[in-house]
Parts: C-alpha cells; sequence; structure tokens
C-alpha cells in the first residue's frame, strides 16, 4: 500500500511524471495482443506512438506512401470494425487536365499487421505509376514509446520481398506481395512500378510480422461472448450493442499460466493486460453474452490469490494502486477485485454457469470471504488502503460481497451463510449512521471516512456503487447500504444537473472544491460508472433519474462513434456541443464497453436463477429508447432474446426449454 507522501521543502523540485501522448484523435485497431495506432492520414510518420505492436512491442514505427512522388492527399480516416481501419486518400499525377485527382489510394489495415493499398486509375488513359514505401522500426517497448523513451530507428535489412530489422531481444519482418522492383535496405525503401489501365486497381499487400518466415498470425483466444444483437425503434442501439460486443471480443487476451483461458485486457494503448478489477467488472457487466468470460476471468484470478490461512494478506488478489484523485490516496485495485470475487461468482451461477465449475471457484471465493472477515477495521468498516480513509464504494463493495457470498454459501450448501447475512446487516446500520451527511436539501453520503470517523463531504460518481447490490436467487435484489429514504435522496443528487453534464455522471459534482471536467477522479464522466449508475437507478425505480443518463451516455456513444473511450471531459451539454475527448484515455476500454451491454440489457430488467430454472423480467418503465429487441443472450446456457414494447413491457421470445418465467 502506499500513502500520500509528505510535502516537499520549498525550492526543492518535483519529479514530473512522463505525459501520457494524446491518443484521442488516433485511429485504433486491436485484437489483442495485436495494436495498432495510426494517425487519422493514415502515414506512419515514426513519430509520437503511431506504429504497428504484437505484445507491447512497436514492430512498425513507420510506413509511408508515396505515389509519383507525392504523399497522397489524405480525405478519410475510419474504423472499420474493432480489429481494422480504412484510410482514403487521392493523388492527381498531372496526366489529365484540370485540378481533380486522378488516382484512388484505399489503405485497409488490420490489427495483426496486414494492410492492403490498392491504387485505382481514373485517367482515361494508361498510367505508369512509381509507388514507394518507407518504412522503419525502433523495435521499442510501448512503455518506452509513451515515456518519450524510444530510441532511434533500426537499421535495416533486405528479406526476400521485403525488409526486417532486429536486435538481441527481438526482430520484425516486413514483407510485401507482389514483392518490390527494388529494395533498399540504407533508405528503409521498397519500390513497384505499377502500370495501371483507365479504371484498373493495382493492390499492395503487406505484413508485419516478428518472424523471418511469414506465417498465417496467431489463432486468437477462443471466444466465450455470445454473438448477440439489439434492435429497436433507435438504431443507435444496435450500433452501440454491436460496438461493445466487438470491442470486448477484440480485447480478449489469453492468460500464459493457463492459455485455455481469456481476460478482457483493461484498454489500449495503455493497459493492454490483466487489470483485476476492471477485467472482473467487465465479465460481469458481460454475463447476459455467456458465462464464459466470467468463469475464465474469476479462474485467472483465483490462481493469483494470495496462499495461506489467516494473516492479512491470505486470500486476497493482489492489484496494483489506482489514483483516486486529490481528494484521497490511491486505492488499491486489489481490494477491489477480492471484494468482486465472491459476488461475480454468484451471479454467474445465477446466470447459468454450471454446478461443476461453481464448485472449482467456491473455495476461491471463502477464501475472499475469510480475507474479508479478517480486514473490517475496529469501527466495523473496511480501510482501502489500510490504514487509511474509508471509502463509500468499497464499503459497498464490502456489503455486496457479504450478501452475495451469503447467497451464493448456502445456495451451494455451505456454512456461512448465517454469518454473513448478519455482517451485512450490521454494516447497513453503521453505514447509514456514519456516512450520511444531513442536510437542508436532504444529505448526502460522505465519499469517505477519515481514520478519525471525520467524513469527507464530497459528492462525486462513485456513490452510484450504494445502488448496484447486486443479484440474489429467485430474481431478488440484493438489499442496499441505503434505506429507501436516502436512496431516493441519492437518486435525485446523481440525476441532477451537478451530477449528470448531459453525457453522462460526473465522476465528481461541478460544485465540489477540486471538481475538474478532465479529472479522471475529480470530475471526468466514466462510462463504466455512468453505466452502474443507470442500472442501479433503473432496478431502484427511478424511471426518470435513469432514463436522463442512458440517454446522455447514448448520445455520447453516437459521437463518439460507438466505442466510448473509458472516460471523456464533463464539460457541460449545451444546444449544438459534443462530447469532449480526454486526451490519455484508454479506447477502446474493456469496462467501457461492457458498459454498453449492461445498460442496454438494464432495459429489459433480466434477473435469472438458472439453478432453480426461473428468469423474471423487471423493465424500466417508459421504455425510454421505444421498443427493443435484445437477441443470442444467454441463459442457463442457451440462447435468450427478449422484447420491450413501446408501453415498457417485456417479453420472453427465446428459451431454454427448462426455463420457466418468474415473478
Amino acid at each position: 500500500m502506499s500513502h500520500p507522501a509528505p510535502p516537499r521543502p520549498t525550492g526543492v523540485p518535483v519529479a514530473r511524471r512522463p505525459e501520457l501522448p494524446p491518443v484521442h484523435g488516433a485511429v485504433i485497431c486491436v485484437a489483442a495482443p495485436c495494436l495498432v495506432i495510426s494517425p487519422e492520414h493514415g502515414q506512419l510518420t515514426g513519430q509520437g506512438i503511431d506504429g504497428i505492436y504484437r505484445s507491447g512491442r512497436r514492430l512498425l514505427s513507420r510506413c509511408v506512401l508515396r505515389v509519383g512522388g507525392r504523399d497522397p492527399v489524405a480525405v478519410q480516416g475510419r474504423s472499420l470494425g474493432a480489429d481494422r481501419a480504412a484510410f482514403t486518400a487521392t493523388v492527381r499525377t498531372g496526366a489529365e487536365p484540370g485540378p481533380d485527382p486522378d488516382i484512388g489510394v484505399e489503405r485497409i489495415r488490420h490489427a495483426d499487421g496486414t494492410e492492403r493499398i490498392t491504387l485505382r486509375s481514373f485517367t482515361a488513359r494508361p498510367v505508369r505509376l512509381p509507388v514507394e514505401l518507407l518504412l522503419g522500426s525502433d523495435l521499442a517497448e510501448l512503455a518506452a514509446v509513451a515515456a518519450g523513451r524510444a530510441g532511434p530507428e533500426l537499421p535495416a535489412g533486405v528479406h526476400a520481398a521485403g525488409l526486417r530489422w532486429s536486435t538481441g531481444a527481438a526482430q520484425a519482418v516486413t514483407t510485401a506481395d507482389p514483392a518490390p522492383d527494388d529494395a533498399v535496405a540504407s533508405a528503409g525503401l521498397l519500390r513497384w512500378q505499377l502500370e495501371l489501365g483507365p479504371g484498373e486497381s493495382r493492390t499492395i499487400e503487406l505484413r508485419t510480422t516478428q518472424d523471418r518466415v511469414v506465417r498465417a498470425p496467431a489463432g486468437q483466444v477462443a471466444n466465450p461472448l455470445a454473438d448477440a444483437r439489439a434492435e429497436g425503434d433507435d438504431p443507435r442501439a444496435h450500433a452501440w450493442f454491436r460496438t461493445s460486443v466487438e470491442d470486448l471480443r477484440a480485447l480478449l487476451s489469453r492468460d500464459p499460466d493457463g492459455p485455455g483461458d481469456a481476460f478482457a485486457a483493461a484498454g489500449v494503448p495503455w493497459r493492454l493486460g490483466l487489470a483485476p478489477a476492471e477485467s472482473l467488472w467487465a465479465a460481469r457487466m458481460a454475463l447476459p453474452l455467456g458465462t464464459g468470460l466470467a468463469a475464465a476471468t474469476l479462474r485467472i484470478l483465483a490462481r493469483t490469490q494470495a496462499e495461506g490461512h489467516g494473516g492479512g494478506e491470505a486470500g486476497k488478489i493482489p492489484g496494483p494502486l489506482r489514483g483516486a484523485g486529490p481528494q484521497l490516496p490511491p486505492a488499491c485495485t486489489g481490494t477491489e477485485a477480492t471484494l468482486a470475487f465472491p459476488a461475480v461468482l454468484a451471479e454467474a451461477r445465477l446466470w447459468g454457469l454450471p454446478e461443476d465449475e461453481v464448485a472449482r471457484l467456491l473455495p476461491a471465493a471463502e477464501r475472499c470471504l475469510d480475507w474479508l472477515r479478517g480486514a473490517f477495521g475496529k469501527d466495523g468498516f473496511l480501510a482501502d488502503p489500510d490504514p487509511g480513509p474509508r471509502r463509500c464504494e468499497t464499503q459497498a463493495h464490502a456489503h455486496r460481497a457479504a450478501v452475495l457470498g451469503a447467497d451464493l454459501l448456502a445456495g451451494c450448501g455451505r456454512p456461512g451463510a448465517g454469518e454473513w447475512r448478519e455482517r451485512a446487516a450490521a454494516l447497513r446500520e453503521r453505514f447509514r449512521d456514519g456516512f450520511w451527511i444531513d442536510g437542508p436539501d436532504g444529505g448526502r453520503p460522505a465519499s469517505a471516512l477519515h481514520p478519525d470517523g471525520r467524513p469527507l463531504p464530497r459528492l462525486t460518481g462513485a456513490a452510484a456503487h450504494l445502488l448496484d447490490t447486486g443479484l440474489l436467487s429467485g430474481g431478488r435484489l440484493a438489499p442496499g447500504l441505503l434505506d429507501a429514504v436516502r436512496t431516493e435522496q441519492l437518486a435525485r443528487l446523481l440525476g441532477a444537473p451537478a451530477m449528470d453534464c448531459g453525457w453522462g455522471l460526473r465522476s465528481m459534482a461541478r460544485q465540489e472544491p477540486g471538481h475538474n471536467p478532465y479529472g479522471h477522479r475529480s470530475g471526468a464522466v466514466r462510462a463504466y460508472e455512468s453505466a452502474v449508475a443507470v442500472s442501479g437507478l433503473a432496478a431502484a425505480g427511478f424511471e426518470k433519474e435513469a432514463a436522463g443518463l442512458l440517454k446522455g451516455l447514448l448520445d455520447a456513444a453516437e459521437a463518439f462513434g460507438y466505442r466510448l473511450p473509458e472516460m471523456f471531459a464533463a464539460e457541460q451539454r449545451t444546444v449544438g456541443s459534443v462530447p469532449v475527448p480526454h486526451p490519455a484515455a484508454c479506447r477502446p476500454a474493456a469496462v467501457a464497453a461492457a458498459a454498453g451491454v449492461h445498460v442496454l440489457t438494464a432495459l429489459a430488467g433480466i434477473r435469472p436463477d438458472a439453478p432453480s430454472g426461473t428468469v423474471a423480467l423487471v423493465p424500466l418503465p417508459g421504455a425510454p429508447l421505444g421498443a427493443i429487441r435484445l437477441a443470442g443472450l444467454r441463459v442457463s446456457g442457451a440462447p435468450f432474446a427478449v422484447r420491450v414494447s413501446r408501453l415498457g413491457l417485456a417479453l420472453v421470445e427465446e428459451a431454454a426449454d427448462a426455463l420457466q418465467l418468474g415473478v
């Protein structure tokens, strides 16, 4: 754990953390562990963070196309899906009179390092085109590139139909089909002379790999996510849902300690790896797409769990610290993941995780609960870090773990359910006494308690976790830390303009000291937290507030091409405005992609209980997006489809034969 550093003496320089290069304008393709970052014009210039990466190493940093001795004029760069993008450009050769371009250029770039460059002639006579590609590589690690320490380009060598670069630790090869007419290693140059008749086109295919011998790209991990879809009155729901599922699939990565298990990497470009809390929450929000991702993520984290019985760390899942803004010291993501583990296993069981898989994971969940039992402080709250503040959301996570853990133990015939229900009830009582700050406007929850018990009276987006109680057997929602009156007050606060900026939920209320619309924990909209608020408000029956945040988030998704970044600036929405990107945000990010699935399935209010063979539907009243149909979901391992009418009435259209509609 870490704590805030003591103040530095006046005049002592403070070491600045390297600033991450801006990526908000980049066109990103990802199919983990492959990643391509391109500028909007498509030319990889060797500057900044652009390049073709695999497993965190840049294989190609420069790929500049010249046609007839000229740089093509960029016209458009756009994403074609999670793993590919298109760049359109034109060239004017002078073969035809007038200002119009006479050569069209299209580059289709894939995350696996493949690129197809197609040149099409619009001239009325044959044309001979000199085509050049200037290539370069530094074989730098992504972390070094981000910190500005990539180093110079490496000397190239000619290799078969292309070029290669190597160091003692790595190598990269770029090959071309058709083979170039000329290759100049000292200049990193491949050259062709192409003959094009009127209306004809020619294509050059490049493949960048880590191997000297060109091979087919490595197969991706087995996809545990169902091919689900959304459709309805608002066509944006279909686009958002489809993109969310595609991005989740693109982020799937193999666990090196268990190649059969996949997890959702936290996000690109900065965190294309396992982040315990984010990967687990993404798996939880993706449960309507099947239990496979949750099961694999739980298995991966169980392998990392601290061993032993008793002691402060036994049973805990390790995780790095995560910044919490200017108000609080960094939080431990391992604490969050440890508390999430039994809750996600409990809900995965209800969605249809086979009982034998539940049984294999149950001992790890019990160890998480054992850790929680010893982690409560003398005041009955959970500190994070310890010793340190008692965060509002940490108490919500601990309470959810206790309640859903008790349900899991009872459903699996294990002892301890009664103890955890009693602990949860005691935590509810303590929380309502210790965390609620009364006021003339109805009061609010404190964002944290200092170790001495003083409340930190900040209204933050983390309070949304108080509404995310979780699902119990029989389609029942777990009880929350707040009573009905305080839940209603919190719903009012989250739906007010101080928190709802019009594009989603601010991570800190606008009027709070230290508010920063770009602050990742002090103001910016975080897609995951907004989705938690929408589903929590919907489940608690606050239709107006849920619908307001939902529509704002959907509008933001549309503005970002339905690929929501993990966070964006919480500038107040006005007529004609658009959401403002955060320059360093991951996009795609696992929790942001899963948020689209979570929010849209919340419209149907699906509450399964696979062990008892029932599913209940509690749709959001008022149908804020009109009629919507969700198909290809998975409940009890079988396809599940549900339709919500314009009146807010839900109907199951497809389900497992043994599944009955519950109340």
